[in-house]
């Protein structure tokens, strides 16, 4: 159809067949890094609410209970164990959020970087002292799909809380469900879904209309359960960033023939 460029403004690209592109002669371009506060200050909320459990308890004072229960017991900054999986951009930016904030942050990475903020360990290690868990992996098909299950989420705390503001493919959400129901974890947070073409963008007149039962599941059952349709880069400096990176990446193409985020 005479398509020559196909651009993408975000940093994930596993959405998009490079290769199908590339051999069409359509040239594929990303934007490899935007404002890291803009995912990083959302998963701390995520993760600061469901541990201070403001979701469940605003839930329960709008439907008219303002008694105080034990469930709404919990550590104060200072006291938690921040895990924070994959320590790139995002992950180094929540890192400092945390350590800022007096938390003990550990930190796992397949490649080890220096950061100040974070004491590295072994992703075994992450899971069994932390208090919050935050996932900040890119997703790569076929080689970390469903990276956090049943085996990672056993593994974790039962008072813990996992937080997912990378890509939906990255946690098994049957198991997260299971793990709910056995109150072997405390709560999850997710700004991303492994199904997200079915909901993204959509209004659904009922809930029961989502056709992810296992997301429909999470989210009628369990108060200690915050979605939220992937804004974690709807931030102001993070649009800059992108709208920025996207001209430099037309105007390069357009005068050279090539660009620097240009995907093969």
């Amino acid at each position: 159809m005479g398509v020559k460029y196909f651009f993408t403004r975000f940093a994930g690209y596993n959405n998009i067949d490079v290769d199908a592109a590339n051999a069409r002669g359509i040239m594929v371009a990303y934007v490899p890094s935007y404002s890291p506060f803009a995912v990083a200050e959302l998963a701390m909320t995520l993760g600061l609410d469901l541990t201070r459990h403001i979701f469940a308890a605003s839930s329960m004072t709008q439907s008219g209970d303002f008694r105080i229960t034990p469930e709404y017991f919990s550590k104060e900054i200072d006291q938690l164990t921040v895990g924070i999986i994959g320590v790139g951009h995002i992950g180094s930016a929540e890192a400092k959020l945390y350590h800022d904030l007096g938390a003990r942050v550990l930190g796992y990475q397949r490649h080890k970087n220096e950061n100040s903020n974070v004491t590295f360990v072994t992703l075994e290690e992450l899971l069994m002292q932390s208090d919050i868990v935050s996932l900040h992996v890119p997703y790569e098909p076929g080689v970390n799909d469903l990276m956090i299950g049943a085996t990672e989420l056993g593994r974790m705390k039962s008072n813990a809380v996992l937080v997912n503001t990378a890509r939906g493919e990255l946690v098994d959400t049957v198991a997260v469900n299971g793990a709910l129901a056995d109150q072997a974890i405390a709560g999850f947070g997710t700004d991303v879904l492994p199904a997200e073409t079915g909901v993204s963008g959509k209004h659904f007149d009922r809930l029961e209309q989502v056709a992810d039962k296992n997301l429909l599941e999470l989210m009628k059952n369990y108060p200690n359960v915050i979605v939220t349709p992937h804004v974690g880069f709807n931030t102001e400096p993070a649009m800059k960033d992108m709208i920025k990176t996207s001209f430099a990446n037309f105007h390069e193409a357009l005068t050279t023939g090539k660009t620097i985020n240009q995907l093969k």
